[in-house]
C-alpha cells in the first residue's frame, strides 16, 4: 500500500469521526440518549481522554496525557512512513498502523481543541466556536457516544467473584476513532503472522 492511500484512509476516518463527534456534541445534552436499537444506543458522554475515563491525578494530568498522546502519534507516524518506504511491509501492516494512528490523533483533536471550540453540554446544547469555551487548549474532553448493551441482568450467584451482582455486556461507551484504534490492533493480533511476514 502507498503513502498516500494510507493517508487517505486516515483522511476518511478523521472526518467521519470528527463529523459524528461534532454532530453529538452539538445535538445531545451530556447524558443524553437514543435508543437506536434494544442493545445499540447513542450516549452521549466525555472523558478526559484514556480508556474508560480513566483519569492522571493532578493540575498538569490531562496536559502530560496529551503531550505523551502527541509524542505517541509522532512515533506511530514515523512508523507508518518508514513501513511504506520498506517494501517488503505487508498491507496488513500498513493498514493496522494507518488504523492506530487515525485513532489516536482523533482523540487528540478532541482533547487540543475541543475545550477552546465548544462550550460547556451540562444541562444545554454545545455551541461550535463558541466565545466562552468550557477549558483551554489542551484540556479538553474526547466525546464519546457508542454504546452496545447487548446484556444487562443479575448474575447469576455461582459465578465466581462477580456473582450475584448487576452486570452489562458491553458496557464501554467509545468513538469512531477508538473503533479505528482496536480494529489496528485486532489486525496485529490475529493477523501477525501476515502483518509481520518479512
Amino acid at each position: 500500500m502507498s503513502l498516500k492511500k494510507a493517508y487517505l484512509l486516515i483522511f476518511i476516518i478523521l472526518v467521519v469521526d470528527q463529523i459524528s463527534k461534532i454532530f453529538v456534541k452539538t445535538n445531545f445534552i451530556l447524558g443524553e440518549e437514543v435508543e437506536v436499537l434494544s442493545w445499540f444506543k447513542i450516549l452521549f458522554i466525555e472523558n478526559e481522554g484514556m480508556a474508560w475515563g480513566t483519569e492522571i491525578p493532578g493540575a498538569y494530568g490531562k496536559l502530560f496525557l496529551t503531550l505523551f498522546r502527541l509524542a505517541a502519534v509522532g512515533g506511530i507516524g514515523y512508523w507508518l512512513y518508514d513501513s511504506v518506504r520498506n517494501k517488503q511491509s505487508s498491507n496488513h501492516l500498513i493498514i493496522a498502523i494507518a488504523l492506530i494512528l487515525a485513532g489516536a490523533f482523533g482523540n487528540i483533536i478532541d482533547s487540543v481543541f475541543y475545550g477552546v471550540i465548544f462550550d460547556d453540554s451540562h444541562q444545554q446544547l454545545a455551541t461550535l466556536f463558541t466565545d466562552q469555551p468550557y477549558g483551554k487548549f489542551f484540556y479538553g474532553k474526547v466525546v464519546d457516544m457508542f454504546y452496545f448493551p447487548i446484556w444487562h441482568g443479575i448474575l447469576p450467584s455461582w459465578i465466581p467473584v462477580w456473582g450475584g451482582r448487576d452486570f452489562t455486556f458491553f458496557n464501554a461507551i467509545f468513538n469512531v476513532a477508538d473503533m479505528a484504534i482496536c480494529v489496528g490492533v485486532g489486525i496485529l493480533i490475529f493477523f501477525n503472522k501476515k502483518a509481520f511476514n518479512k
